[in-house]
């Protein structure tokens, strides 16, 4: 996983609330355990027609999408089922961050355990930004996720909350997984004195 730290990127806007997991990557997607490709089928079914064609009314596939890497959603992005798919598909497309008001509590997780970052704003903010990209389809922000800021055009700075492990482990590219391996050494060294202590007591 990169190291996720500060970036500036173009808004795309999808003014829905309530988006599932299941309209983020369809079920029939989800036969693969591999992360690549899954970009390509992200909101397939809003995305696509019936004949496989680009559905030209949905966002992704407007001139204003090219080069997007902040989707900018309604309120509780991300419910439904608990698939690890759903980030796997946004970040596929090139999306590095979610900005909504809130999001479900699993997706929210996986995100973070995937590198993309779910950032919560109040309502007025979020009604800010998607009055800013109706007027402006180039909208840009930047996302500092050192100092937990989200800079808005003008220069306005919102905080957005994260964990403070989760931001560590972002920071430096790595996961749960690759944390527990930093600390092997004491590990192995607490479980030698477990075990020895217990040989004592015996």
């Amino acid at each position: 996983m990169q190291p996720v730290n500060a970036f500036r990127g173009k808004v795309v806007p999808l003014p829905t609330s309530d988006v599932d997991t299941d309209q983020i990557i369809p079920a029939r997607f989800l036969k693969t355990i591999e992360k690549l490709g899954l970009g390509e089928n992200l909101f397939n079914d809003w995305r696509y027609l019936a004949d496989g064609s680009p559905n030209p009314d949905f966002v992704l596939n407007q001139p204003r999408a090219n080069g997007g890497s902040i989707l900018l959603a309604g309120d509780n992005f991300g419910c439904g089922s608990s698939r690890e798919h759903a980030p796997w598909a946004l970040l596929g497309y090139g999306f590095k961050a979610v900005i909504s008001t809130s999001f479900a509590d699993i997706f929210r997780n996986n995100s973070l355990k995937n590198g993309l970052l779910p950032i919560i704003v109040d309502e007025d903010t979020l009604q800010q930004l998607f009055d800013r990209a109706a007027r402006d389809d180039s909208l840009e922000v930047t996302i500092d996720l050192r100092s937990r800021t989200l800079t808005l055009p003008g220069g306005r700075r919102v905080s957005f909350p994260v964990d403070s492990f989760s931001r560590q482990c972002l920071l430096e590219g790595g996961d749960q997984l690759s944390y527990i391996q930093q600390k092997m050494d004491a590990i192995v060294d607490y479980e030698a004195g477990s075990a020895n202590a217990l040989d004592t007591l015996a």
